[in-house]
């Protein structure tokens, strides 16, 4: 197994050298740094003079690739790919175009967002699971037909609508808890409960469907047909087998949602004033501060590996018929 980890994170690398020299195109030739002078400077007529003393006060003076004035290994390295991206392969991030230490605004912000995401993905996880296993267990009766009826209307209700209709009801008109803001410790939790209720109601629908989907396909399958020839009671044979044998397609949609317990909801995050990681990449990109998007994007893609090695090795805790080779 530590063979095969280790051959993944070698594939991880060419990876996410692609995608950070995409990121590098889409933000230094696409989006000149001409043209992100312009943009912070916010003045209809800006002068050559005003553009370049911007540029080299950020550092964005210099060639993309090679710097044909220095010789040797400086002409690489002396130019923005190096300077502004490769830093990024050590999660030296560098600082913001505003002057901030994006690395350390990382470290604070991903406390919020965990606190968010996390309860989040676990009480959803649970909640989609049991609802999923009901409408299965009553498969064809009126409360499996009720139950994908709600779920289907559940998913066409856009995440705006919760946010803003829970705001109104129960922080504005119930005054249970506040619309926004967030602390520190303990008292963070009354901040973090409305969006996590949120949260999870919002995913009730699509993750309930998709997992009564996989629950019916292994019903109909011959070990299932065999358990109950055995006398097994259906709950027996839902619980012990269906569900461990479709955990499986479950930890891959789990494998989706691993970046966001880092990089948190943007929608949720800034309708709530959480400081996480989601709203700093909403002002970030609000106020053209590209060189904090281009830190998330990175950091995005190396979670999204990391979750899918994690989910390739939990494969074979829940399959045994899964071996890494």
């Amino acid at each position: 197994m530590l063979a095969y980890i280790i051959r993944r994170f070698i594939y991880a690398i060419p990876i996410l050298i692609g995608v950070n020299v995409l990121t590098f195109m889409l933000f230094f030739i696409v989006n000149s740094p001409d043209d992100m002078a312009r943009a912070h400077l916010g003045q209809k007529h800006v002068t050559s003079q005003a553009i370049a003393n911007w540029k080299q006060q950020h550092g964005y003076d210099k060639p993309l690739f090679y710097n044909p004035q220095t010789s040797g290994v400086n002409g690489y390295s002396d130019t923005l790919f190096f300077q502004k991206s490769v830093g990024l392969f050590a999660f030296d991030f560098g600082v913001s175009d505003a002057g901030r230490d994006i690395g350390a605004d990382i470290k604070q912000r991903m406390w919020p967002s965990l606190a968010l995401a996390l309860p989040v993905l676990l009480v959803g996880l649970l909640t989609n699971i049991t609802f999923a296993m009901l409408m299965a267990f009553f498969r064809g009766t009126y409360l499996d037909i009720t139950g994908v009826i709600l779920c289907v209307v559940m998913m066409s209700v856009s995440a705006l609508f919760y946010i803003i209709g829970g705001q109104y009801l129960v922080g504005k008109l119930l005054h249970l808890v506040p619309i926004s803001g967030y602390d520190t410790g303990l008292q963070a939790f009354k901040f973090v409960l409305l969006p996590v209720i949120i949260g999870v109601i919002g995913g009730v629908g699509a993750g309930s469907r998709w997992y009564r989907t996989i629950y019916l396909e292994e019903i109909n399958k011959d070990y299932v047909r065999t358990g109950r020839a055995k006398g097994l009671s259906e709950l027996t044979v839902l619980f012990k087998h269906v569900l461990k044998n479709a955990l499986v397609p479950i930890l891959t949609g789990v494998v989706v949602v691993i970046p966001t317990l880092f990089l948190g909801s943007l929608l949720m995050e800034s309708f709530f004033g959480i400081p996480g990681l989601g709203s700093y990449t909403i002002d970030a990109i609000q106020q053209q501060d590209f060189a904090i998007v281009r830190a998330m994007v990175f950091l995005g893609s190396v979670l999204y590996i990391v979750g899918l090695i994690l989910t390739d090795i939990s494969y074979t805790l829940v399959d045994p018929r899964i071996r890494l080779q």
